[in-house]
């Protein structure tokens, strides 16, 4: 079995890691030019000359929940071969950590106290009722599902939206573009953990955004690009926002002197909401092997009509 992978972080040991889990396979770094055979591909954001034409691959894993940079390249990938996404690999409590972890903060005026501190300002704050602080999140997948039901564990009334309708219990969902504002217009903080697609792009702009109720939050631990970043500005800087927490941006890293850096009311985190734990993962990704290998058939293959 011979294994090929790329990730853009440049890990040193990857391939020796994998071959402990997979003493059979033969894996390589792939570097510009190797165009050998190859029965699998790992990968983190490769180059598109990596997976351009290789319908030799019996699949390639990618190695994170997000597909997005494969499917910008997906018309380069033979349609036989399919793309298979990571599901959790330990991912899914970190984001629930980090997504509880902004919304208390809010709830519990943290953020407030933090800049009042700034300024030797000592000025309480009236507690808020849970019942009043309602939480919706946008996209209900694997990990949307866990952030909602932690949020449920510490008692906020949490919506869900997605492009399809869902059901989970405890969680009144929405689905579809014309259910968007109602959801959004029912919510103190929006948590956005959508894939990035077509449809999801841009999808937290002046208009979507402004239906949130006056002084409401948002927290980004999806894509960058689900938010226009200069409608999320102007609505923090006039008020209709109280805050934000970014873990992902348009440009990453956030350039030097972008106003979002400036902005007193969004914190600002370098996209690690959910790291991938390469031991789970591997794991997982072997385990999918040996049913492909076995002619079996194996979850979280990605649809390409719906770019997740």
């Amino acid at each position: 079995m011979k294994l090929i992978y790329y990730n853009g972080f440049d890990l040193p040991d990857e391939g020796e890691a994998f071959k402990a889990i997979m003493p059979q396979a033969q894996v390589r770094r792939w570097q510009p030019g190797d165009a050998a055979p190859a029965d699998y591909a790992l990968v983190w954001k490769p180059p598109a000359e990596m997976l351009a034409n290789r319908s030799d691959l019996k699949a390639i894993f990618n190695l994170g929940a997000g597909v997005d940079a494969l499917m910008k390249m997906a018309d380069r990938i033979p349609a036989n071969v399919p793309i298979i996404r990571l599901e959790d690999a330990g991912m899914a409590e970190q984001m629930a950590d980090y997504v509880s972890s902004a919304v208390l903060r809010y709830y519990r005026h943290l953020d407030d106290y933090q800049r009042q501190a700034m300024h030797q300002r000592w000025q309480p704050k009236w507690p808020a009722s849970k019942q009043q602080f309602t939480v919706a999140v946008l996209g209900l997948g694997v990990l949307g599902r866990v952030i909602a039901k932690r949020l449920q564990q510490l008692q906020f009334p949490v919506l869900g939206w997605s492009r399809t309708k869902k059901n989970l219990d405890g969680v009144s969902c929405f689905s579809g573009d014309n259910e968007l504002a109602a959801c959004l217009a029912k919510a103190r903080v929006v948590v956005c953990i959508l894939p990035l697609t077509t449809q999801t792009t841009g999808i937290l702009n002046r208009t979507t955004l402004s239906a949130l109720p006056r002084s409401a939050y948002v927290i980004n631990v999806g894509r960058g690009a689900h938010i226009v970043e200069e409608d999320l500005l102007a609505l923090l800087q006039n008020g209709h926002l109280a805050g934000a927490t970014l873990d992902v941006f348009q440009t990453e890293p956030l350039p030097s002197g972008h106003p979002l850096w400036q902005q007193h009311n969004v914190t600002i985190t370098p996209h690690i909401s959910a790291q991938t734990l390469l031991d789970d993962a591997y794991v997982q990704i072997a385990e999918k092997i040996n049913r492909l290998d076995q002619g079996l058939p194996v979850s979280g293959v990605i649809d390409r009509n719906q770019g997740y």
